[in-house]
This record gives structure tokens, sequence and C-alpha cells, in this order.
């Protein structure tokens, strides 16, 4: 087996789109396999659009981006499912089927991703419950879980099909500060593992306290820590 030394996210001269309007104007820049990455940047400019772009749920109109493999501005709709099982996304608001316990929300994902030895889905529903610091919670149902406990059952299912690349868009936005804590501590496991990591977060706290690259989103422009100094503060 030849082993890629190539990034698992590569950006060149893309602009971003909301609507008709770029939003972020011909940025650049990679993400390496196994690095962690934060994305910041105030409500409206253009980190979340970014995030979708990247997942293939924008489409891409200028530029050029490669993910896991694929190229985002050719890719076709039956490849956007194949793309999705190379990378794991994250959101904030969990969007878990409420009607279904935790193994079933995480056996809906497998199966929409081609698994269908059940003793295997057994098994890896088990891992990642586990890696994520969840014990015997698999027949609870969302509203049995707490906020930071959905959120970690979040993960898990992102970490189902061994993703290259994490994919979080504001994943402790709506949990307090504690479970942030953990939540990230949790992240920081899964990285140290060899996944890669690209959060958006508005949490000044959590990038003190877990000093990564940052990526910062200001005025159509992404400025990258790795290659410049720029003032950033609680209010981003």
């Amino acid at each position: 087996m030849v082993f890629s030394t190539d990034p698992v996210l590569r950006i060149r001269e893309a602009s971003i789109f909301q609507g008709q309007e770029a939003i972020l104007d011909n940025i650049s820049f990679e993400i390496e396999k196994g690095e962690f990455v934060f994305i910041i940047g105030r409500t409206g400019s253009g980190k979340s659009s970014l995030l979708k772009t990247l997942y293939a749920d924008l489409a891409l109109r200028l530029g050029d981006i490669d993910v896991a493999g694929y190229n985002i501005r050719g890719i076709k709709s039956n490849e956007v499912p194949l793309l999705r099982r190379k990378i794991g996304i994250i959101f904030q608001d969990f969007q878990l089927l409420p009607d279904r316990s935790v193994t079933e929300n995480l056996s809906f994902v497998m199966k929409a991703t081609g698994w269908k030895d059940n003793a295997k889905m057994k098994n890896r529903q088990a891992e990642v419950l586990m890696q994520v610091g969840l014990g015997s919670i698999e027949k609870k149902m969302p509203h049995q879980l707490s906020g930071g406990e959905q959120q970690r059952v979040v993960i898990a299912r992102a970490l189902i099909n061994e993703p290259l690349l994490l994919i979080a868009d504001e994943p402790t936005g709506n949990l307090d500060p504690e479970v942030s804590l953990g939540i990230l501590k949790v992240f920081q496991q899964i990285n140290k593992s060899g996944t890669a990591i690209l959060m958006a977060t508005h949490s000044y706290g959590l990038i003190k306290k877990f000093p990564a690259r940052v990526l910062k989103c200001h005025e159509g422009k992404l400025l990258d820590s790795k290659l410049e100094n720029f003032e950033w503060s609680a209010d981003f």
C-alpha cells in the first residue's frame, strides 16, 4: 500500500458565496493529515459557508478545493455521499433523530453509508461510543441525554467511518463552559489518533486553553496564524 502525504484539505484561489455575494474572496490554504485548526470570525463573515462548501452542501463557483481526495469544484451528485464517508460533520444543533435511540441513530448513518453486517455494526458502535467517553447509553433516547451527552453521540456518529477530517461547526455553541471543555478534550483525543479537525468557534476561552493554528475570516479575506500574526480577541 502506498502511503499518501497529500494534505487532507487543499484550497486554491477559491471564492465562497452567500447567494450572489462572494463572502470570502480568493482564499488559499491547506490542512495536513492529523492537524488541528480553529476557524473564527464574526457572524456573517463566511465561516459556515466555507464549511458547507467543503462538504458540498454549497456549490463551489470559483477556484479549486480538494477534500479527502475529492475535487469539490467538479464533484457529481452521486459522489457527494462518497465524500461524506471520508469526512465527519458535526453541527451545533446535534441533528439527532428524536424518535430513535442512540444505537438506532448510529445504525441509520451506518446503513446509509454501506454497512450491512450487524455484528460489525454493533462492534463499531461500541468502539465509537467508548471513544467519546460514553458508557451504557445505547438504548436511551436523545431527550434522555444531557446536551453534552447528545453532542458526544453526534461526534461518535461522525467517527463511524474513520474519517480523515472532522468538520465541526460551532460544536460547543449550545453548551456551558465546563461541558465545552469536556467536548474539546474529546476532540483532542480524536486528533491524537490521526484525524484532522477543522473547528469553527466563537469561544475565545477554548482557543486560549487549547492553542492551535487559527484561521480568521475577516472582511472577505482569510487570515492564517501559520503565515502571519494578526490580532484576535474575544470580539471576533
